[in-house]
């Protein structure tokens, strides 16, 4: 078959498989995430799961303040990129392994172009790929809401089935979920008793669910001309889209950074900690981890509403 006749997405996936094959180090890291370890923490009527994933200590530890930032080049620029990197091109981003994984496959959506992290302007962006990746959930960490890359603008995107915010929502919006807004065709819900505000917008027009996200993100701002804090999660199933948005008050927890060596949790929460898995590179904090701790963090960390 030619390769202008495969499904794009297969094209991804072969891209993702030929990767492995030449590149040293993401071969080495999924690899190794057949031996990461994980817990379950019940809660009622979901589970959140915490990964000890010694690989994520460059994204759990990253430095992210603007003087970091701006000393470091970027890599997510083409011109810095590891020789080995490959892309896939869609428009104007660039379809990549990310080397240092959480799940298998894990890609990063690097925008052409080093221009700042932020939505609005990409969020229609978010809604076609996530269409032609059906099988993978798009997301975005906001700059101030654990993107490691706060400077170049990037989606990322993993199996839609290994983020737990993915089935929780179809079981928890049964008796759960409230409707918070309907604007047009779309839907908006708000889900209770998740630890962490959620809403979930519906709809199966694009233009429908960019004027309801826009609508929720013009009620966040807090300050003129700042992207409120959010991590957005997009998914299209069965002719429609999903998009959760977890509107976020804090960027990392007490615990992160705490004095005492007893109460420090290296767990800086991003989309991923917000769908559902805690990821912390360090043996002991994993092991450590409790329930209270769980639910103290996602107390911290999102916006209540």
């Amino acid at each position: 078959m030619q390769e202008d006749k495969l499904p794009f997405s297969a094209l991804v996936d072969r891209m993702f498989s030929s990767q492995l094959a030449v590149w040293d180090i993401a071969e080495r890291n999924y690899t190794a995430l057949a031996s990461v370890q994980t817990r379950e923490f019940p809660f009622d009527g979901f589970s959140v799961y915490v990964q000890f994933n010694t690989s994520r200590i460059l994204s759990s530890g990253a430095k992210v303040d603007a003087a970091s930032v701006a000393s470091r080049p970027c890599f997510l620029c083409a011109d810095n990129r590891p020789k080995e990197q490959s892309v896939v091109e869609w428009g104007k981003y660039e379809i990549l392994v990310n080397p240092y994984p959480i799940f298998r496959p894990h890609l990063t959506i690097a925008r052409k172009g080093h221009l700042p992290q932020e939505i609005e302007p990409y969020i229609h962006d978010m809604f076609s790929l996530a269409a032609e990746l059906p099988d993978y959930a798009l997301f975005y960490n906001g700059p101030r809401c654990g993107a490691s890359a706060p400077d170049h603008m990037h989606f990322q995107a993993v199996r839609a089935d290994v983020l737990p915010v993915v089935n929780d929502y179809i079981s928890l919006k049964q008796k759960n979920a409230s409707l918070y807004d309907r604007t047009g065709r779309a839907v908006t819900y708000t889900v209770r008793g998740y630890l962490r505000t959620l809403f979930c917008i519906e709809s199966s027009h694009a233009d429908a669910l960019g004027i309801a996200f826009m609508k929720l993100y013009n009620m966040l701002i807090t300050e003129p001309l700042v992207e409120p804090m959010m991590n957005v999660v997009c998914l299209w199933r069965s002719g429609c889209w999903y998009l959760f948005v977890f509107p976020r008050a804090a960027f990392r927890p007490w615990q992160y950074s705490a004095d005492d060596e007893g109460a420090r949790l290296l767990i800086s929460p991003a989309t991923v900690e917000m769908s559902g898995v805690m990821i912390t590179p360090l043996r002991e904090h994993f092991e450590r981890l409790t329930v209270a701790d769980i639910a103290d963090i996602y107390s911290q960390v999102s916006l209540k509403l």
